[in-house]
C-alpha cells in the first residue's frame, strides 16, 4: 500500500489503484490532489464540451448585436476589442486578413466578419451560429419598431440616447484603429500606402476601386523587391465579376411575397460600400420601379437601420413589415442576409491560402492598410457629426481614457453613454 509522505518533503506523485495521487520521495510538489483534479487543470484551456464553441459565439455575439451602435466601423472594433484583446481567438494578424476579406466581397461588412469569426472559432456550425445571432437582436427590435410605425404611424425619438453613444463609439474605433494599425502597417511602404488610400477615399474614390489598387500595389513592390515575376497576377478577380446589379427583379405583377424576396435577395448579392449606397439602391427598386414605397417611408426605414444596433442592412425587416407584414420582415432579412453566408462560405478558406504565399500576402496586406484607411474616413464623418459640443466631445475623451488606462470594456461604456444623453436631455428640459 503506497503512504502518502509529509508535504514540507520532496516528493513524486504515485497513482493509487483508486485513482488518489500520493506523494513519494525525490520530487517536489505542492499538495496531494485527485487524478480528477489534475484533468481539471489540464482541461482548463478546453470547452467543457464539444458545444463549448458554439455557446461562447451565441453568448458574445447575441451581446454585440444587442449593444453595438455606430456602423460597421464601430461593429468591427468592438469584435477586435472581444475577440482579439480579450478572448484571444485570433492574433490580430488573422483578424486584420479576415477585415481585408470582407472588404473584397459584397454584402455587409460587420456580419460578414462575424460569419468567418464564427467559421474560424467553430466550423461550418459557427459559422450559421455567429451570424444569425449577431443579426437577430437588431431583427427583433427593428421587427418591434416597424409594427409601432404601422401602428401609430410614426418613429420613435432617438436623438437624446444617440447623442451619448456616438461619442463613446468614436473612441471605441480609434482605440481599435491604433491598435490594429500597429499590426497593419508592418513596413513604411505599408504606410505610404495606407495614407494614399485615405487621401483617395476622402477625395472620393470608389472604396472597391481603392482596395483593389492598395492591394496590387502593395504585391507589385513586393515583386520588384523580390526580382520575380508574380505567378499570381491572374488570381486577381476583378470587382466587376461579383456585380450582378443588371440582374433582372420580377416585376409589380410577380407574387409580392417572391418579389420582395427577390429585390432584397439581389440588394444582398451585390452592394458594396455604405448605407447611403443601400439606399440608392432601395430607392430604385421599390420607389421608382415598384412603387411599393414613398420617399418618405424609405428614408423612415434607412433611419431605423442607422439608429438601431447591429448591421445597418435590417432596414429590410423594416421595409418586409411595412409591405408585407410579418412574414415579409422575415423574406426580407433572410433575402438580404443569406448573400453573405455563401460569400463567407466560398471565400473564407481563401485565406490562410492566399497568407502562405508571398506576393498574395502583400497583398492582403495593402488590402489590410485600404480597409484601415476606410475605417479611418468612416470615423472622420462620423465623429464631425457626433462632436457637435463640449459635453459630446469630453464623453469621446473620457470613453478614451477609460478604454486605454483601464480596459473596461465597450458594452458597458455604450451604456453609460447611451444613461448620460439621456439625462443630459432631462436636464436640459428641467432647466
Amino acid at each position: 500500500m503506497l503512504v502518502a509522505m509529509p508535504p514540507w518533503r520532496p516528493a513524486l506523485q504515485v497513482v493509487g489503484p483508486d485513482g488518489a495521487v500520493f506523494l513519494a520521495p525525490g520530487f517536489p510538489c505542492a499538495r496531494k490532489s485527485r487524478m480528477s483534479d489534475v484533468h481539471e487543470v489540464r482541461q482548463a484551456d478546453q470547452p467543457s464540451s464539444r458545444h463549448g464553441p458554439l455557446r461562447e459565439l451565441a453568448a458574445l455575439f447575441l451581446k454585440l448585436g444587442t449593444i453595438a451602435f455606430g456602423g460597421p466601423a464601430a461593429h468591427i472594433a468592438m469584435m477586435e476589442e472581444e475577440v482579439v484583446r480579450r478572448r484571444r481567438w485570433l492574433s490580430r494578424e488573422d483578424f486584420l486578413d479576415l477585415v481585408g476579406a470582407v472588404n473584397l466581397i459584397p454584402g455587409p461588412n460587420s456580419t460578414e466578419l462575424a460569419i468567418h469569426i464564427g467559421h474560424r472559432r467553430a466550423g461550418w456550425k459557427g459559422l450559421l451560429v455567429a451570424g444569425i445571432c449577431f443579426i437577430v437582436p437588431a431583427f427583433v427590435l427593428v421587427f418591434a419598431i416597424a409594427w409601432g410605425y404601422v401602428r401609430f404611424g410614426r418613429l420613435p425619438q432617438a436623438q437624446s440616447f444617440l447623442y451619448g453613444v456616438k461619442p463613446v463609439i468614436i473612441a471605441v474605433v480609434v482605440q481599435a484603429l491604433w491598435g490594429l494599425g500597429r499590426s497593419a502597417v508592418k513596413n513604411a511602404r505599408l504606410g505610404v500606402l495606407g495614407f494614399i488610400a485615405l487621401a483617395a477615399v476622402m477625395l472620393g474614390a470608389h472604396e472597391l476601386l481603392v482596395l483593389f489598387a492598395i492591394g496590387a500595389a502593395a504585391m507589385a513592390f513586393e515583386v520588384i523587391a523580390a526580382k520575380r515575376p508574380s505567378r499570381l497576377s491572374a488570381l486577381l478577380i476583378p470587382p466587376g465579376l461579383f456585380s450582378l446589379a443588371g440582374a433582372s427583379v420580377a416585376g409589380g405583377a410577380g407574387v409580392q411575397a417572391g418579389t420582395l424576396f427577390l429585390v432584397f435577395l439581389k440588394v444582398g448579392s451585390v452592394l458594396f460600400g455604405s448605407g447611403y449606397v443601400l439606399l440608392a439602391f432601395l430607392r430604385a427598386d421599390l420607389v421608382e420601379r415598384l412603387g411599393w414605397m414613398t420617399e418618405a417611408q424609405l428614408l423612415d426605414a434607412v433611419a431605423v437601420g442607422q439608429v438601431t444596433p447591429g448591421p445597418v442592412f435590417t432596414t429590410a425587416t423594416f421595409i418586409g413589415y411595412l409591405l408585407a407584414g410579418p412574414s415579409g420582415a422575415v423574406l426580407a432579412t433572410v433575402g438580404i442576409f443569406a448573400p453573405a453566408f455563401a460569400f463567407v462560405a466560398l471565400s473564407g478558406p481563401l485565406v490562410p491560402w492566399l497568407r502562405k504565399t508571398r506576393e498574395a500576402g502583400a497583398f492582403l496586406d495593402g488590402i489590410n492598410v485600404a480597409s484601415l484607411a476606410l475605417m479611418a474616413a468612416v470615423t472622420w464623418q462620423l465623429g464631425r457629426a457626433a462632436l457637435s459640443d463640449g459635453w459630446a466631445i469630453g464623453l469621446a475623451a473620457l470613453s478614451a481614457v477609460v478604454l486605454l488606462r483601464y480596459r473596461v470594456n465597450s458594452a458597458w461604456l455604450v451604456l453609460g453613454g447611451a444613461a448620460t444623453g439621456l439625462l443630459l436631455r432631462l436636464a436640459h428640459l428641467a432647466g
